[in-house]
């Protein structure tokens, strides 16, 4: 039984033998609590290779925040003379990597570089840990939204051991390392305490483990060790995937996007900017201005016309000439093929497989982003992002299905999102909600509104 005072004391009792009631208190804590955790509070640890750097840099100088993130890039040498008196400040500043060679005779890695970029927590920890709440690991081809990660770290609290991150998105990846394990290309997070401890414990730890492929899976099973386990977060995103990644992309999991990795391993993620850096810089132009909605998956129907719309907020806009229910569209079609051709079941979330010959099964008219811009309508602040058609239209006869032949949908050019100018949601939030404002007209554009959701509103 447990009673409290005006004191903030609580009582509780027990029975104990002869049913004599044993009195102890136990008091509230009278701290106050921590304030949000916040760009300050997070450090990088970025593995990468004098050899790489080159071709790597700009993923990273994409996300690095001067002045604002904290971190280092730890190299297994030094780079050449010229690069390091000339360090850029776009970059982050480099560390060279401590020599791993007294691990020889534990060292049986496929990865030859395993144990280096194991201790490149240690390092970090070293070198930073005042005031520090996240140690983030990553890549040197990791793409993080550092808003996003602020916000989704912030859930959690830094007092206690969590290991945040998240699987492959394949079936075989998973199998062949761990299914409890954090891939590092799509970034992880230890908090203070679990890097503290597993900064104690790395040394031991790596010799236990000698055969392990990568620095994740060791790492994963020195943390396991301490009795930690992953917390998925659904936003971190490995990409183990080859080819045309725009239909993932176009229709991610409901949380925040937090990375992308292996994007010199894909197609340009716009297929009309053949340079993956220039490519990935124009996504970042949406990120630059929201954030929370980056990717963002949000869906709705001109019942009218027939028409599903699925809009992925600052990368495209698909327009269906049938009405798919969200459960459908919510599936990404498998325009991309797994890190392993051979692998079965491939991927780690359902799929729908491009479209047959029926003219209404056919794939999506697709529109992808091209311009953002912030306006004022009815004195209320809206972002507006625009989605173009980059292809001619996919064929001269309408869908059956269409109901209205004069706004068949090869009319349209291009389609503008309305969004308000506030941030969007937190965890447990839904999906946002939308509705056509325009349908083309001589001047070959559409308007969509994007809105929250009312209560109990269906979207179907």
């Amino acid at each position: 039984m447990t009673t409290s005072t005006g004191s903030g004391a609580i009582h509780r009792w027990g029975v104990g033998f002869g049913n004599k009631c044993k009195r102890y208190r136990l008091r509230t804590s009278s701290s106050t609590a921590d304030p949000q955790s916040n760009i300050s509070h997070l450090v990088f640890g970025i593995a990468s290779s004098a050899n790489t750097w080159k071709n790597k840099r700009p993923y990273i100088e994409a996300w690095w925040q001067p002045n604002k993130t904290q971190g280092f890039v730890f190299f297994d040498r030094a780079p050449a003379d010229h690069e390091s008196q000339q360090w850029p400040p776009s970059s982050p500043p480099f560390r060279v990597s401590r020599d791993t060679s007294r691990y020889k005779e534990y060292n049986r890695h496929p990865n030859p570089h395993a144990i280096r970029m194991a201790r490149v927590v240690l390092e970090l920890f070293r070198e930073l840990n005042k005031g520090v709440r996240w140690y983030v690991m990553a890549d040197d081809d990791t793409v993080f939204f550092v808003d996003n990660l602020v916000e989704v770290l912030a859930r959690y609290d830094h007092n206690k051991y969590f290991y945040i991150g998240s699987n492959s998105d394949c079936v075989a990846s998973n199998f062949d390392h761990s299914f409890g394990m954090a891939f590092g290309g799509a970034g992880y997070a230890l908090s203070y305490p679990l890097a503290q401890a597993l900064v104690k414990n790395l040394d031991v730890c790596i010799k236990r483990y000698p055969a392990l492929y990568g620095s994740d899976h060791i790492v994963q099973s020195c943390i396991a060790d301490l009795g930690v386990s992953l917390t998925q977060e659904k936003g971190f995103h490995q990409i183990d995937l080859h080819g045309d990644i725009s239909g993932l992309l176009s229709a991610l999991p409901q949380s925040p996007s937090v990375s992308l990795h292996h994007l010199d391993a894909v197609d340009p993620i716009f297929p009309f900017i053949q340079n993956r850096h220039a490519s990935l810089n124009h996504l970042m132009e949406a990120a630059k201005v929201d954030q929370s909605r980056l990717l963002q998956h949000i869906i709705c129907y001109h019942k009218q016309n027939n028409w599903s719309i699925s809009i992925s907020w600052g990368y495209s806009a698909y327009i269906y000439e049938k009405i798919y229910p969200p459960s459908i569209l919510h599936r990404p079609l498998q325009t991309f093929i797994p890190w392993k051709k051979s692998a079965k079941p491939p991927f780690m979330f359902n799929t729908r497989p491009l479209p047959s010959n029926d003219p209404c099964e056919l794939a999506p008219h697709v529109f992808f982003f091209e311009a953002i811009d912030k306006t004022t309508t009815k004195g209320i602040d809206q972002i507006v992002t625009s989605y173009v058609r980059r292809s001619s239209p996919r064929r001269s006869v309408a869908c059956s299905s269409s109901s209205n032949g004069s706004h068949y949908v090869d009319f349209i050019s291009k389609i503008q999102v309305f969004s308000p100018a506030t941030k969007h949601g937190e965890a447990g939030n839904r999906r946002e909600c939308c509705e056509i404002l325009h349908v083309a007209d001589k001047h070959n554009f559409s308007e969509v509104q994007i809105r929250a959701c009312m209560k109990d509103e269906i979207v179907a």
